[in-house]
């Protein structure tokens, strides 16, 4: 039997198999038709991508021609899930997009060019607000682990909005925390995958060591274990082929000291979960060796649940990453240095030599460089020039920006948070205090980029409103556009005149 006779497309059949899954294999075998015809699922999987790509299979021959496909995941995986869709749909004539910001997803989406969009909750959302993101034209929504997702208001808010026709697939490694989502959302759903309990902590005389790992760095991440470890043989288990090739190319396969697997592991010194497995498949991988987990963002509470102990392992290229960032550093110094004394700097700091160990004023000065902030960036980098304005402490650099939405309009600090960091892509330390009023709301920001991020926040749409966004000069604590010019008033009488002013003129 092969995938079509599980009703996948032709070509996504022949993507799978490529990949290394069988027609006969259990999940597959109830994933892929179920998906294809249409029906609710609910996959319950480890949380790696890699599992879901069966029912992907399956529903992907249904996009294009006007039906379009939505992937709800972590904005941290939409890499990886972006590269499973384009290998299940590379012999397909549909049009993906992992949509890291809204730009190009909404020229995209208004010009109905895309059958497949890959997001985040926030940037679906946001896409839906300005009409780019057609309710009508959804024929599936896939929602990647909804108990990691971050903004549920969002998911809530999105799938409110769902035409009731329209396919919903849910890959979780939590059942129970995505039951209400599922209740709800995805009623009548067939459930396919573990079955309950099996993420049990399962015993054995080899304690499992884990390596915390970016999704994309997965495939480095096996060189740096074996430069680490020097194991005499490696076997790199993972669910699926798709990366056999990538890793290949940092860890020479084919020999009798390295393998790539997907079922049980042979014997080896070293075992590398690629993807990680659920409670039955670790048990094996313990017995065949030393096993290493790789844990992107997000897993660790997956891990914990399948391996009672683990003892973590940090990788070298961290600290390879951490030595070259800090010699860059003292490269950047010497240059300095090259260039002559920094007579002005020396004038400044000659008290401080004075009172303290020139080493120590150096290293507190180095704190202050890397310190991160947008205004003692500035002040390390301002020119050595004689008469310059000196620079402001980091502290009092701030500005704030008024937007016109409130609590009224049912605005929260999250939402504010979330777009900027996730919309505009602003860093998180640089916002600050965000003070919510009735009709508009004060957030803090420095000083120097008050301007542009109050003209990016124009036009942003939260809580279905259209921001108006300007820099704050002082006249809205208490009002929006108001601001009491006059002399100090007396409660119980009329206003007195500004001190050292003329009394009134007496009528005559």
């Amino acid at each position: 039997m092969g995938f079509e006779d599980l009703h996948v497309a032709a070509a996504a059949a022949r993507a799978l198999a490529s990949m290394g899954w069988d027609a006969d294999d259990a999940m597959a075998r109830d994933m892929a038709p179920t998906a294809a015809r249409g029906h609710n699922l609910v996959a319950v999987t480890p949380p790696s991508p890699a599992y879901a790509a069966p029912a992907l299979a399956g529903v992907l021959g249904r996009a294009g021609n006007g039906v379009q496909l939505l992937l709800l995941v972590p904005p941290a995986e939409l890499d990886v899930w972006g590269a499973l869709v384009n290998r299940l749909a590379r012999e397909m004539p549909l049009r993906v997009q992992a949509a890291r910001g809204e730009a190009r997803a909404l020229r995209r989406l208004r010009a109905d060019a895309l059958d497949v969009l890959i997001a985040s909750p926030d940037t679906a959302l946001s896409l839906l607000r300005r009409s780019a993101l057609k309710p009508e034209a959804l024929g599936a929504v896939l929602i990647a682990w909804p108990e990691r997702l971050d903004d549920g208001d969002a998911l809530a808010e999105l799938m409110h909005d769902l035409p009731r026709d329209a396919q919903r697939i849910v890959v979780t490694s939590h059942p129970e925390r995505a039951a209400d989502l599922v209740e709800r959302y995805a009623r009548k759903a067939l459930t396919v995958g573990m079955p309950a309990g099996n993420n049990a902590p399962a015993e054995a005389a080899r304690t499992v060591r884990t390596a915390s790992v970016a999704w994309e760095r997965r495939v480095q991440a096996i060189a740096d274990l074996v430069e680490l470890l020097d194991p005499g043989s490696v076997a790199v288990w993972a669910a699926d082929r798709s990366y056999e090739a990538e890793v290949a190319r940092v860890l020479p396969l084919g020999e009798d000291t390295a393998h790539f697997v997907t079922g049980d592991a042979p014997t080896a010194d070293l075992v590398v979960a690629f993807d990680l497995p659920d409670a039955a498949r670790l048990a094996q991988l313990r017995a065949a060796g030393s096993v290493v987990l790789l844990v992107p963002p997000g897993t660790e509470r997956f891990v914990s649940g399948i391996a009672s102990s683990t003892t973590p392992v940090r990788l070298s290229g961290m600290v390879d990453a951490a030595t070259r960032d800090a010699g860059l550093r003292r490269a950047t110094i010497s240059e300095r240095l090259a260039k002559g004394a920094p007579e002005r700097a020396l004038l400044t700091l000659a008290p401080l030599f004075e009172r303290h160990d020139p080493s120590a004023v150096a290293a507190a000065l180095f704190e202050l460089w890397t310190a991160g902030s947008t205004a003692g960036s500035a002040a390390a980098a301002a020119p050595d020039t004689p008469g310059a304005a000196p620079a402001r402490a980091p502290e009092s650099a701030t500005g704030r920006i008024w937007v016109g939405i409130g609590r009224n309009d049912g605005a929260t600090a999250a939402d504010f948070v979330g777009t900027m960091t996730k919309e505009l892509r602003i860093d998180r330390a640089q916002i600050g205090r965000i003070e919510l009023k009735d009709s508009f709301s004060l957030i803090e920001v420095p000083a120097a980029d008050v301007e542009r991020i109050a003209g990016a926040l124009n036009g942003i749409t939260i809580r279905r409103k259209r921001l108006i966004a300007r820099a704050d000069r002082g006249q809205t604590r208490d009002r929006p556009g108001s601001r009491d010019r006059s002399g100090p008033r007396d409660r119980t009488g009329p206003r007195k005149p500004p001190t050292g002013g003329r009394p009134p003129r007496r009528p005559a």
